[in-house]
């Protein structure tokens, strides 16, 4: 492999020749050698880190013309836009185990857009540290790109995926409207329902987790850029953390604003937590969701076989035939995997010491493959499974005809003890509660049969 010799504050590096990044990001990458391979800074954090570094540099480029010249402006935008367009990505690989300020990833970004931008105007005009990191640290940039990447991988991911799901539950409403069933509390029989209202729940449950996500939304567009090291501003030009706000919100057209407490912004990472908490409440829904979408689908001869979803694939290496629900199990697999990510982000977060939280690279990390697995399994549970789900009328006609609780609809002609005394009866002679109800004197048979109407006790 051939090398470059790069330089910082502590010497001579020495860089693959055909990579961007400068001295710094080859300290780091040779210093952390932990974890997989696959376990670096999360793509949206590096996509983030191009959009603020293009609006601090049309900030600066408003607010201190003489450091940042049109000429250095346009390289430095060039730089950017190719990172938030991927072309770039091979040019980032520090892990996630590193520094806790993220400021080894802050001057990846630093290093890869001036050294792009000095390639592209062919000279060596533009410094990783006096020009792209103007006005700035890591102590901003990082905690300012969490918040981008957060809000842009809920807006402009998850929800519309949930969105999608919801709607298919919506048009499983509508065909199903009329299909009385069994309800089931405790894993036990209990009161009619029709179909299209248990699904109703699902669709439900799903739009108030839209409701949830949104309401935590706002605290993230407030950007810690401009509070510098400590929350002071330091080196910073007056006005620049409105401006770039206003910038960043211009480039992403989301309605980023300046934190209100710099200091805040810098040390605490409650916004994340609480919008994690929305995500994870997503999770739980869609945890209880394919749960019971796979009971309700189980047998097919021996369990409730009350629906049918996709057969996608086989599901034994030893058993012909047998088919899993396999779509369900990966939505439950990714639910353990984000209510355990929450736990992560909580400790992280509780850890701010004075005027930073130095555990910002694993909070990122954990939340933002949260937000990306559940956007991820939604779209593939909605896809594979969801959108083919058919009742099966005629056991669930069974079912509901069956049930020992279509006797709580007598409850107001012969009183609970009775009923309870008929159910019994019925089960442990197996007969049906009319059957039971009369042998014990309750009710003539026209009687119960007035009385009596499943359907009606929805």
């Amino acid at each position: 492999m051939e090398y470059r010799i790069e330089k910082d504050s502590m010497g001579e590096v020495k860089v693959p020749s055909d990579k961007l990044w400068g001295a710094q990001t080859q300290r780091s990458f040779e210093n952390f050698k932990i974890g997989a391979n696959i376990e670096t800074m999360p793509e949206e954090i590096i996509h983030a880190f191009g959009i603020l570094k293009k609006a601090a540099a049309i900030t600066n480029n408003l607010l201190r013309k003489d450091k940042m010249t049109d000429e250095k402006l346009e390289a430095i935008k060039k730089a950017c836009d190719e990172i938030t367009e991927g072309r770039l990505k091979d040019n980032f690989p520090l892990v996630v185990w590193q520094t806790g300020s993220g400021t080894q990833s802050n001057m990846n970004a630093n290093e890869v857009i001036a050294n792009r931008a000095n390639a592209l105007l062919n000279k060596k005009l533009i410094h990783p540290n006096d020009d792209v990191n103007m006005s700035q640290s890591s102590n901003d940039t990082f905690p300012t790109a969490m918040h981008i990447a957060a809000v842009l991988i809920i807006e402009d991911r998850l929800i519309p995926g949930i969105k999608e799901l919801i709607d298919t539950f919506k048009r499983l409403e509508a065909e199903n409207e009329g299909i009385v069933k069994s309800g089931r509390t405790h894993l036990q029989d209990a009161t009619p329902i029709t179909f299209s209202q248990e699904i109703s729940g699902w669709r439900s449950s799903l739009e108030r987790d839209i409701e949830l996500l949104k309401l935590s939304l706002k605290p993230l567009y407030g950007l810690a850029l401009g509070g510098t090291a400590v929350g002071t501003g330091l080196n910073a030009p007056e006005g620049f953390d409105k401006l770039v706000a206003k910038t960043v919100s211009d480039l992403t057209k989301k309605p980023f604003v300046t934190a209100e407490n710099k200091f805040h912004a810098l040390t605490s990472k409650d916004e994340l937590v609480f919008a994690h908490g929305a995500i994870k409440a997503l999770a739980a829904d869609m945890m209880k969701i394919a749960n019971d979408v796979r009971w309700l689908a189980s047998g097919p001869r021996v369990g409730l076989g009350e629906i049918s979803i996709p057969e996608n694939e086989p599901g034994s290496s030893i058993m012909p035939g047998k088919v899993n629900p396999t779509q369900c199990e990966a939505v439950t697999m990714v639910s353990v995997q984000v209510m355990g990510n929450d736990t992560a982000i909580g400790i992280a977060a509780s850890q701010g010491n004075f005027e930073l939280n130095v555990f910002m690279p694993v909070c990122a990390y954990n939340f933002l493959q949260s937000a990306r697995l559940m956007a991820d399994a939604i779209k593939s549970f909605n896809k594979n499974c969801a959108t083919g789900i058919k009742a099966n009328r005629e056991r669930m006609h069974h079912n509901l005809h069956n049930s020992l609780m279509l006797v709580t609809a007598l409850n107001p002609h012969i009183g609970y003890e009775n009923a309870a005394k008929t159910v019994k009866k019925a089960f442990n002679e197996n007969i049906s509660l009319k059957e039971a109800c009369v042998k014990l004197g309750f009710l003539t048979e026209d009687e119960f049969d007035k009385v009596f109407k499943p359907e009606e006790m929805v």
